[in-house]
């Protein structure tokens, strides 16, 4: 799952090396912490966080494949 993330973000930022997604698994949950570089967080969250969401959606589906809720959160490097 960690690597679908990371191409993901990867395919929607500039600053390519400044990407690091850190994660927590817990018995039911899984927590990833996506950081990036300061200027690529307005793509990542994109408008009114749409793109954010989306990113969220798709890993909670793939999340829901193994009966894990997948949470995400975003921070700058």
């Amino acid at each position: 799952m960690k690597q679908v993330l990371e191409t993901i973000i990867k395919n929607i930022i500039e600053n390519q090396d400044a990407v690091s997604i850190n994660e927590k698994e817990e018995a039911d949950r899984i927590t990833f912490e996506v950081k990036v570089a300061k200027e690529d967080m307005g793509r990542v969250i994109g408008r009114q966080g749409k793109v954010a969401n989306s990113i969220r959606m798709v890993m909670k589906a793939l999340g829901s494949k193994d009966k894990k809720k997948v949470m995400i959160e975003f921070m700058e490097n």
